[in-house]
C-alpha cells in the first residue's frame, strides 16, 4: 500500500514541508490502518514546522485527521476495518492519505460526526473543553475574555460559553471577523488593533475586569490579558499566534491583582483512557445539541498545504481550516 506522506527535513517556512510516496507495511502489533478522508489544520502544526515546539527530523507533520480504518494489528479489538474515526495525536503525521497508527490515539465517530466536521473541530473542540470545564471551570453567569474570537479555536470558545450560560467579550482583527464573534454568540466585541482591550474590558465589566481570559494570540495580547483580568483572575495561555509570551516577570501577576495563569497542554489534560472517553463524549453532546458547530472557513487540497499554512499564519483564515486528499 502506497501512501502519499507530507516530510520536513528541517524547521523552517512553510517551503520544508515536502512531499513522498511510502509503502506501508501492515499494521503491526496495537497499532491500526487509517485511510484519512480530512485533516485539521491547527496552529499547532506552524509550531512544530517552525521549530518554535521541537519535533524529531526527519519526520512528518500534523496531528488531527478524521477517516476509515483498513486494517488492525494483532491484539486490537477496540477496531475493525470499515470503522469511522478520528484522531487529534499525540503522533505526528495527520498529512498523508493514510498511515499507521496506535490504536489507542483514535476516537470512534458517532454517525452523527461527519469526516469534516471531526476534522474541523476535535482538537479544537477538546482543547475548549478542557479550558473551559476543567482548567478554568467557568460557571453560569461570568463574563470572560476571548482573544481572537473569530479563529478557530475562538468560535467555538464562544459559542461553548454562550452554552452554558457564561458572557464573552471577543476581540477580534477586522469589522468582518467581529460579525462572525457575534455570530458565534459574544455579547461585546473589541477590534484588536484599533481599541484599548483593558480600558474597553472595564468599561464593560464596570472597572471590575473578567475572572477568566482566554488567550491564544499569546506575545501582541498578553499586557491586553494582564489589564483586563480581575482580581485574583485567571489567564490561560494557550496559543503563540502572534509569538510566544516571554520574560514573563512574576511581579507582574501581583501588579495586576494577585492574578493566576496557566499555560496548559492538551495531552496533560487528555492523557488516560477514562479522560480521554469523557472528554470525547462531552464534545459530541455538544455537537450533537447544536450548543457548538464546525465553523469551517478554508478546505484545501491536502498537497497545498503550505499555502493554508501561509494564510493561517498571516491571519487571513476565518474558522476552521481542513485539508483534503
Amino acid at each position: 500500500m502506497v501512501a502519499r506522506v507530507a516530510r520536513i527535513e528541517r524547521t523552517g517556512g512553510p517551503e520544508v514541508i515536502g512531499w513522498t510516496d511510502v509503502e506501508l507495511p501492515p499494521p503491526g502489533p496495537g497499532d491500526v490502518r487509517m485511510r484519512n478522508a480530512a485533516i485539521g489544520l491547527n496552529f499547532i502544526d506552524t509550531y512544530h514546522r517552525s521549530g518554535l515546539y521541537p519535533v524529531p527530523l526527519p519526520g512528518g507533520l500534523g496531528l488531527e485527521a478524521s477517516g476509515v480504518v483498513e486494517a488492525v494489528g494483532e491484539g486490537v479489538t477496540s477496531f475493525a476495518p470499515g470503522d469511522r474515526v478520528a484522531t487529534f495525536g499525540p503522533p505526528l503525521g495527520a498529512y498523508a492519505t493514510e498511515r499507521n497508527l496506535p490504536a489507542a490515539s483514535l476516537f470512534p465517530l458517532p454517525d452523527s460526526v461527519d469526516h469534516e466536521t471531526a476534522a474541523a473541530i476535535l482538537l479544537k473542540g477538546l482543547t475548549v473543553e478542557f479550558m473551559v470545564e476543567r482548567a478554568a471551570r467557568v460557571e453560569p453567569g461570568w463574563t470572560v475574555l476571548v482573544h481572537a474570537a473569530a479563529g478557530g479555536v475562538g468560535q467555538i470558545l464562544v459559542q461553548w460559553l454562550t452554552a452554558i450560560g457564561a458572557q464573552v467579550i471577543g476581540t477580534v482583527g477586522s469589522d468582518a471577523k467581529a460579525e462572525m464573534a457575534r455570530t458565534a454568540g459574544a455579547a461585546h466585541v473589541l477590534l484588536s488593533r484599533s481599541e484599548d482591550i483593558g480600558a474597553g474590558v472595564r468599561e464593560i465589566t464596570g472597572g471590575v475586569g473578567v475572572p477568566v481570559v482566554f488567550d491564544g494570540v499569546g506575545k501582541a495580547t498578553w499586557a491586553a490579558s494582564l489589564a483586563a483580568a480581575k482580581r485574583r483572575g485567571l489567564i490561560v495561555s494557550y496559543g503563540n499566534a502572534s509569538g510566544p509570551v516571554e520574560g514573563v516577570k512574576l511581579g507582574a501577576l501581583n501588579d495586576h491583582g494577585s492574578l493566576f495563569v496557566t499555560r496548559p497542554k492538551l495531552f496533560d489534560y487528555y492523557q488516560s483512557p477514562e479522560e480521554r472517553a469523557a472528554g470525547a463524549a462531552r464534545l459530541f453532546a455538544m455537537l450533537e445539541s447544536g450548543a457548538i458547530s464546525a465553523q469551517i472557513g478554508q478546505r484545501h487540497a491536502l498537497e497545498d498545504v503550505a499555502e493554508a499554512h501561509r494564510q493561517l499564519e498571516a491571519g487571513k483564515t476565518t474558522g476552521s481550516t481542513i485539508l483534503l486528499p
